[in-house]
C-alpha cells in the first residue's frame, strides 16, 4: 500500500492505492487536469530541440509516428505541425483546443525520439559542462536552436525576444535538454507528461 499526494493547479488529491492500481490512478488525475499554455510552449520547445539535433527532424518524427502506430492522430506531417501551432509563441499560432489524446501522442513522440537521440543529447550536455575545453557541440546546438526559434516563432513577442538571448538563457537551454534526457526511461512519457501538466 502506498500514500500519494499530488498537487494540481486548482486541487490536491490524497490517494491510498495498491501499486498495481498506481497507473490507473495517475491516468485518472491526468485526465482531470487541463493543458496549459505553458505546457504547450514547453512541449513545442522540446520537439524543436530534437529538430535542432536531427537535421531531418520533421521527417524523422513523422516516420516515428508511423512506427508507433499514431497515424490516427498524425495522418500527415502537416497534422503534427498544426498541433505544434497551438504554442502561442508561434508565428502561425492557432487558438483551437488540443485534446488530451493529441497531447499524449506528442509526448510519446518526444519521449521515443529522445531515446534515439540520447547519445547526442548527452554529448551536447557534456560539451556544456566542459565548455572551456570543448565548446563546439554546445555552441552548435545553441546557435541552431536560436535560429529555429527566430524562424518559427513570433519575434515581436517579449517572451520570444527573451528566449533568444543566449547570455541570459543558457540554463533554460540546459533544462530543455535535461527534460529530454530524463524522458528516455520506460516510464519517460509519463514523467514528461507530469512535468508538463504541472508547469
Amino acid at each position: 500500500m502506498i500514500f500519494i499526494v499530488l498537487c494540481g493547479a486548482s486541487q490536491t488529491f490524497f490517494c491510498y492505492y495498491d501499486l498495481e492500481h498506481f497507473g490507473k490512478t495517475i491516468s485518472f488525475i491526468f485526465n482531470r487536469k487541463s493543458i496549459s499554455k505553458r505546457s504547450l510552449e514547453r512541449l513545442d520547445l522540446l520537439i524543436l530541440a530534437l529538430e535542432t539535433i536531427d537535421i531531418n527532424g520533421s521527417e524523422s518524427i513523422y516516420s516515428l509516428a508511423t512506427k508507433l502506430d499514431l497515424n490516427k492522430v498524425f495522418p500527415s506531417k502537416v497534422s503534427i505541425w498544426k498541433l505544434r501551432c497551438k504554442n502561442p509563441m508561434r508565428k502561425s499560432f492557432s487558438n483551437r483546443n488540443i485534446s488530451m489524446e493529441e497531447f499524449d501522442a506528442l509526448i510519446r513522440l518526444t519521449s521515443e525520439m529522445s531515446k534515439f537521440l540520447y547519445p547526442y543529447i548527452r554529448e551536447i550536455l557534456s560539451s556544456c559542462d566542459n565548455y572551456r575545453f570543448s565548446p563546439e557541440l554546445w555552441n552548435g546546438f545553441q546557435n541552431r536552436f536560436i535560429e529555429l526559434i527566430e524562424e518559427r516563432f513570433n519575434k515581436e513577442s517579449i517572451i520570444v525576444k527573451n528566449l533568444i538571448n543566449s547570455k541570459s538563457n543558457q540554463n533554460f537551454y540546459i533544462d530543455i535538454l535535461m527534460n529530454l534526457a530524463l524522458c528516455i526511461s520506460e516510464d519517460g512519457a509519463t514523467r514528461l507528461k507530469m512535468t508538463l501538466l504541472n508547469l
